[in-house]
């Protein structure tokens, strides 16, 4: 692999540390939020169970997203990623939780109106509706479970202190399924741009494991991912854990294994299929907002409460964030392919 392969591969890894940076405040933003897991704990916890799901699970998203617009050049995958690594980034740093998904296929977009490449309506049209459709299915859900877990807590003769000790053990488990889903559902948006072009051989382990070479490209994106939550989630993490809704810890533990089952779902290849083998309608694979998921959630929670306690205005700063990001996203995709070929003289197509 040589030193321009590597060069334009950190547009990835850049994109995967800005997600790390700040979609791990869906995952673990309500338990630090609420101060019932220390952020060095959810931090280390996140960024194994984020790689794990990337490497084994990572696949069926990817797929989905690679026939919105083929890229197929390094400097178009790179402009791309760096492009929506920019606008997340940009986003973090006013402490909004943004969706990565959201900011790679304004980048794709971008790529094809620059290119002259089509974009497949059909697929764009399918990630539209899950941008809908995922915020309304983790509230439905958060409020489903926080109705049922209100009623077995009040049944319950457990002491507080016995309560408290369940809700961070749950908290920390929640967390794992959420970093595993989110590395399996968001991978395709640090990485996906990559496959059609993977730069790395197939290893061969003792002819008894293969570790391909698209696994060798989530294995790098999920390592990005955890230099992120490390370096830079902290600010987010409080803004969805404090300031827009306040949140009892059971609260908090409803959220996250609420973001956590919608991002699963729809990154199942498993589920998907068994529905398939029943004649029912398939859930679509494709990289869906773990931000939307989790805000959805909140807000369902909020709404069981009378909506009174939700920071409506903070909400519709967030909704905003969600439909200007892909434009940015996309118009710096622009940019940055203008200045590839016409200043770098990089092939954007071939």
């Amino acid at each position: 692999m040589d030193l321009l392969t590597i060069i334009f591969l950190t547009g990835g890894l850049f994109l995967g540390w800005s997600l790390g940076a700040n979609d791990a405040a869906n995952v673990f933003g309500t338990a630090v939020g609420t101060r019932m897991v220390r952020f060095k704990t959810a931090a280390i916890v996140c960024s194994l169970f984020v790689i794990l799901g990337a490497i084994i699970s990572g696949s069926g998203t990817t797929e989905t997203l690679s026939k919105l617009g083929s890229i197929n050049a390094l400097p178009g995958a790179f402009a791309a990623c760096v492009a929506a690594g920019l606008s997340v980034y940009i986003m973090t740093k006013f402490g909004l939780p943004v969706s990565t998904t959201q900011a790679i296929v304004g980048a794709i977009v971008g790529w094809n109106l620059y290119t002259g490449s089509s974009t497949n309506i059909k697929v764009l049209i399918t990630i539209l509706s899950t941008w809908i459709l995922c915020p309304i299915i983790a509230g439905l859900i958060a409020m489903f479970f926080y109705t049922v877990t209100k009623k077995l807590l009040n049944n319950s003769k457990l002491h507080i202190l016995r309560v408290d000790a369940y809700t961070r053990t749950a908290l920390l488990l929640a967390g794992a399924f959420g970093a595993y889903s989110l590395g399996a559902n968001n991978i395709a948006n640090v990485m996906g741009v990559f496959v059609p072009i993977a730069p790395f051989s197939d290893i061969n382990l003792i002819n008894l494991f293969t570790f391909s070479s698209k696994e060798q490209l989530f294995l790098l994106g999920g390592l990005a991912i955890a230099v992120g939550v490390f370096t830079y989630s902290k600010k987010v993490m409080y803004t969805v854990g404090n300031d827009l809704l306040k949140m009892s810890p059971v609260a908090a533990f409803i959220v996250v294994i609420s973001h956590s089952i919608v991002l699963f779902l729809f990154a199942s290849q498993g589920i998907s299929s068994f529905l398939q083998s029943l004649n029912l309608p398939s859930i679509p694979l494709v990289p869906v907002s773990s931000s939307q998921a989790v805000i959805g959630a909140v807000i369902g929670i909020g709404l069981l409460k009378g909506g009174k306690e939700v920071q409506w205005s903070i909400a519709g700063r967030i909704s905003l964030g969600w439909v200007v990001l892909p434009v940015i996203a996309a118009f710096v995709a622009i940019i940055i392919l203008f200045i590839l070929e016409n200043i770098f003289g990089a092939g954007i197509k071939i």
